[in-house]
């Protein structure tokens, strides 16, 4: 029992890692990574930081999307708006 145990908790954080890896290759391959970092300020806020501003608000997916994509207050993006709403996501579950 220990042993099947241990293996989920070894594929869930495997599978976790996959899809943050691919999270972050998505945010570097729409440009998010050159203003933005996971945790740490440089041009634009940390994605932690964001994470938290937003934390608990109910419209906080559509603020960002809606901010994001308009380009007011933040630069045009590169990305899709289904490549968006998976990015603010991933940036609100930090």
């Amino acid at each position: 029992m220990k042993m099947i145990a241990m293996t989920l908790v070894a594929a869930v954080g495997l599978v976790a890692t996959s899809v943050a890896s691919a999270q972050d290759a998505l945010a570097k391959s729409s440009g998010c990574l050159n203003c933005h970092a996971v945790d740490t300020k440089k041009m634009g806020p940390a994605f932690k930081d964001v994470a938290a501003k937003y934390k608990g608000k109910a419209d906080a997916e559509a603020t960002l999307e809606t901010k994001i994509s308009s380009g007011k207050g933040h630069p045009a993006v590169k990305a899709s708006a289904d490549d968006v709403k998976s990015l603010v996501k991933w940036v609100l579950s930090m």
